[in-house]
């Protein structure tokens, strides 16, 4: 809904509040089209409902030095704002901090993690940029929402532009323990910027812990009632908001006429028993470990040998640094190292496709694949492992062999859980899950469907939103006190 005049429209007593949805990229929309992604698909419905704006970077790297917010364009309710970077802070901000020393550490590989004070002050330069164009957008009212990990100053850099609107924050990634934040030199910064924040959402409650637990041990803090952390001088919310999927639509999609006329096609060339992966291409997910895992399951179970088939679907990203870059060459030459030593002329045993495909092939996939492989090494939530279960036909379901590092084990413990570092012990689930009596398939993937439905991507939205909406008016409350809408 949308609001006209600066006081808006009124519903009673009660404004009703314009929400900024803030991400480092801005996902593009068209009226009456289906939006894709967990970060788009989750908002979307919240900015049409209450209209608003969406900001973030527009992906181009600038001459300039200074780039203003451009209106991209209008969809209903919702304007879209972007902003470019320039090469500077592009190198800095996203290839350097962002990627190069947050990412890793957030996903525990300390060892690929790489620091620089100039780039952490180009991260802090960046998140500065981004509220100081906010500051010319929003209204006193306006709920501002930012999203993930290239966003933890933000708050801190909108408070000292004078905005003290309801700021949240929702961290798509894993939140480390504090020991391992702490190789991080920046870390104690990065907190005390988190903390600017009114409400924190986390995907597991491993992570809300592991934040609570930097808070009162190394940060001097005190945790208090109703989920509240003080520390800073700052109180802040700290909550677990579970991301999810629509449930209904994914299983519909595969079901449309077109979807399975390909899953026909997909069933022709395919041999019987089809394991799937799609992972975007980063060391996080645990690729090179899968591989070794799938040679070592034709290794333990020969009798599989010539009626099954691995398919690793992995999108390039990130292709401009360096450790991305060798990935894609380890993985292309352990698939050949695969191929080469268990293929046979009729049969090659592992299909490895560095490319991204649409929606509407990768449905039928999901539908279609007796087995759903989805081992990260570390992941917040790992939306992959709802969507093919999600896709899998109730009567006669596939399994899911999933990381029990991934955040979506901590839902989805009907699955196979296995560590994703053993590859005995992946072999070994999937010849558990390939040999599954069907009525034990039906059974685990009844629990998971049931819990996906009660956590879909509707109730993810609309709890942060609550719990945001109900925050203390700044007028009312000390700085930074937020309290839920329900204690949980």
């Amino acid at each position: 809904m949308g609001r006209s005049g600066a006081a808006g429209d009124r519903m009673g007593n009660v404004a009703v509040s314009r929400l900024v949805v803030v991400s480092n990229r801005v996902a593009p929309i068209t009226e009456g089209e289906p939006t894709t992604g967990g970060l788009a698909a989750g908002v979307m419905d919240a900015l049409k409902e209450k209209g608003g704006i969406w900001f973030g970077w527009s992906g181009e790297v600038s001459a300039g030095a200074e780039s203003l917010p451009n209106p991209e364009r209008t969809v209903g309710a919702i304007t879209l704002y972007t902003v470019d970077l320039s090469r500077r802070d592009y190198d800095e901000f996203y290839r350097g901090f962002a990627n190069g020393a947050l990412w890793p550490a957030l996903h525990y590989q300390i060892g690929l993690s790489r620091f620089d004070w100039t780039e952490f002050a180009g991260y802090r330069r960046v998140n500065t940029l981004f509220a100081q164009s906010l500051a010319k957008l929003v209204r006193d009212d306006d709920m501002i929402w930012a999203h993930d990990y290239h966003l933890l100053c933000l708050a801190e850099a909108l408070r000292a532009e004078g905005k003290t609107n309801r700021i949240g924050l929702f961290l798509h990634t894993p939140f480390p323990a504090p020991q391992v934040l702490m190789t991080v030199p920046a870390h104690e910064e990065l907190v005390r910027a988190m903390c600017h924040y009114d409400l924190l959402g986390f995907q597991t409650e491993t992570d809300r812990t592991a934040f609570a637990d930097y808070i009162v041990r190394w940060a001097g803090g005190d945790a208090l009632e109703g989920r509240r952390l003080r520390a800073f001088g700052r109180t802040v919310h700290a909550e677990v908001y579970p991301i999810g999927v629509h449930v209904e639509e994914i299983r519909a999609q595969t079901e449309t006429p077109t979807n399975r006329r390909t899953a026909t096609r997909m069933r022709a060339s395919l041999l019987d028993n089809l394991i799937l992966s799609v992972d975007r291409l980063d060391y996080s997910k645990g690729l090179r470990q899968r591989f070794g895992s799938f040679g070592r399951f034709l290794q333990d179970y020969p009798t599989w040998h010539g009626n099954v088939t691995f398919m690793q679907i992995a999108p390039p990203s990130r292709a401009d640094i360096q450790t991305y870059r060798e990935i894609r060459r380890e993985l292309e030459a352990e698939a050949g190292r695969i191929n080469g030593r268990f293929a046979e002329v009729d049969w090659v045993p592992l299909r490895y496709l560095n490319k991204s495909f649409p929606r509407n092939v990768l449905m039928p996939l999901y539908a279609e694949a007796q087995i759903g492989l989805v081992t990260p090494l570390r992941d917040g939530m790992n939306l992959v492992a709802k969507e093919y279960a999600a896709a899998q036909d109730p009567e006669d379901p596939g399994v899911l062999v999933l990381s029990q590092f991934a955040g979506a084990a901590s839902e989805l413990d009907a699955a196979l859980l296995v560590n994703p570092y053993d590859e005995a012990g992946i072999a070994a689930a999937l010849d558990r899950g390939l040999a599954m009596p069907r009525e034990e398939r039906c059974e685990r993937h009844a629990a998971m469907l049931a819990v996906m439905r009660r956590n879909n991507l509707d109730t993810w939205r609309d709890r942060f939103v609550a719990d945001l909406t109900e925050r203390l008016s700044p007028s009312h409350a000390e700085p930074g006190l937020a309290t839920p809408a329900s204690t949980r």
